[in-house]
């Protein structure tokens, strides 16, 4: 059994809630690897000065979020889905009446034949009649065709590379994988914005890795919380995603990005930039990683551009770190499906990706309009071409409670604390600035199968708004 003793200081709000909050922090983080048995009710009570029952309800909270089982007889275990740090952020079960709105998805317009174009491109394919070369090994970094058409795909994002400085992926996720796995070692600390893509907390986990998140405001990360942080610590990447952020959808202007840029090049800092939604908006400013082409690692794929099943990614480097970033490619999935990447380089080289992406952006919009109608008065940050909204929450609202209600309505969403790169307090009204974790959740408007799905469920999350909880919040004191 752990001596663990989460610090609930500076967390605000019911007590049972920071527990559960913290538990979360940690299970993320590694500390309480999965499998960990945790301080039985009445020894943790003690170690922190509240009431058994308190600790109680604190480990039920848990186990409603899937964080923790507990055993009759053996006691309350971590569980591994809360030790990758997914729990929270894993798709919602299958359930008649179910609507999810918690899957970051690309939309499916009306009458859209995605499935229609890959019929084709495989009939093409079966025409051919050197299919073997897509069923053997292709050279590291993936063969010279799907690396040029991936250079053509970033270009398009507004990042000239030559195709030998980039490599296929098994999808973003990949390449991701490969980057901290090649550049980093264990214990290494990670910067992030203080709201950040929960498959980066889930890796950092699995890489051993510790992160810390950035205050961000409107416009992203704030140029002088990263300078301060590499003057105060001994960070060894910034990870990021200047272009509709996940959650916030913010999109950092071009003056901002080269600032972050002139910081990361006085400390020597690598910058693993994610723009996996860069295709998303008509008009977006250039890459941070064309302002640090020495520094900058660039990530890039078709998942949320095209389709979620299409895992091929594209890992744009400078020269000296392609052969390490080549062998840890080789060293997880040691090559990324050639029959994928032919797929995905057909597509860019024949417009069809284009037209795809040209549907999906339409759909996003309208989408976007509908969500601004029904939620309207509601407090949230959007962007015409992103897949999600940030929805804040009113008082006494509490992210966790929220989400909690809106299924009991037959409605997903994601809380905040699942993007929370670091613990801290819950501010009412924070907004975006500071480290500290808002009272909010991000609602994915990709993944209803319809607009009337999607306003059905909006029309629950607009009422839940609305209204005041069922139960006023308990004293914040033990």
């Amino acid at each position: 059994m752990t001596m663990w003793t989460p610090d609930l200081r500076p967390r605000r709000g019911p007590r049972y809630l920071a527990i559960a909050d913290a538990l979360a922090d940690d299970a993320g983080a590694g500390r309480l690897p999965a499998g960990t048995r945790l301080p039985t009710h009445r020894d943790l009570a003690e170690r922190l000065g509240v009431t058994v029952g308190t600790v109680t309800r604190g480990y039920a909270e848990a186990v409603r979020r899937g964080l923790v089982s507990g055993e009759v007889g053996r006691g309350t275990f971590v569980r591994a889905a809360a030790g990758l740090g997914l729990a929270a952020v894993a798709p919602a079960p299958a359930e008649p009446g179910l609507i999810d709105l918690s899957a970051n998805l690309p939309p499916e317009a009306p009458g859209e034949r995605t499935g229609a174009a890959l019929g084709r491109t495989l009939a093409a394919l079966a025409r051919r009649k050197d299919l073997e070369r897509l069923l053997g090994y292709p050279p590291e970094g993936g063969a010279p065709e799907h690396r040029a058409a991936g250079a053509a795909w970033v270009r398009r994002c507004g990042l000239e590379v030559p195709a030998a400085r980039l490599l296929v992926s098994s999808g973003s996720q990949h390449g991701m994988t490969a980057v901290f796995a090649a550049l980093l070692s264990p214990g290494d600390l990670v910067l992030t914005e203080a709201l950040t893509y929960p498959g980066m907390k889930a890796l950092a986990s699995l890489l051993s890795l510790r992160l810390q998140g950035l205050p961000m405001d409107e416009e992203g990360l704030l140029p002088d919380a990263l300078a301060a942080a590499c003057r105060g610590g001994s960070p060894r990447a910034l990870y990021c995603l200047p272009t509709l952020q996940n959650p916030t959808t913010a999109v950092m202007p071009e003056a901002r990005r080269r600032e972050i840029a002139a910081v990361a090049r006085e400390h020597g800092l690598l910058v693993v930039e994610d723009d996996v939604h860069g295709h998303l908006p008509e008009k977006a400013p250039r890459p941070l990683s064309a302002h640090l082409p020495e520094l900058a690692v660039y990530l890039n794929g078709t998942s949320k551009s095209l389709a979620p099943g299409l895992r091929v990614g594209f890992i744009a480097a400078p020269k000296g770190l392609v052969p390490r970033l080549g062998a840890a490619i080789r060293g997880t999935t040691w090559m990324a499906a050639p029959l994928m990447a032919e797929i995905a380089a057909r597509w860019i080289q024949d417009g069809t990706a284009e037209a795809v992406l040209g549907r999906k952006r339409k759909e996003a919009a309208a989408r976007q309009a509908l969500a601004a109608r029904v939620l309207a008065g509601a407090r949230f940050d959007a962007h015409p071409a992103a897949y999600h909204v940030w929805l804040h929450l009113p008082e006494p609202w509490r992210a966790d409670g929220f989400a909690a209600a809106a299924r009991a309505q037959g409605v997903v969403v994601t809380p905040a604390a699942a993007f929370a790169a670091t613990g801290g307090a819950s501010p009412r009204g924070g907004g975006r600035r500071g480290a500290a974790v808002p009272e909010a959740v991000r609602v994915c408007l990709g993944a209803a199968r319809d607009r009337l799905e999607l306003e059905r469920g909006l029309n629950v999350l607009g009422g839940l708004v609305r209204a005041a909880p069922q139960a006023a919040p308990l004293p914040t004191g033990p």
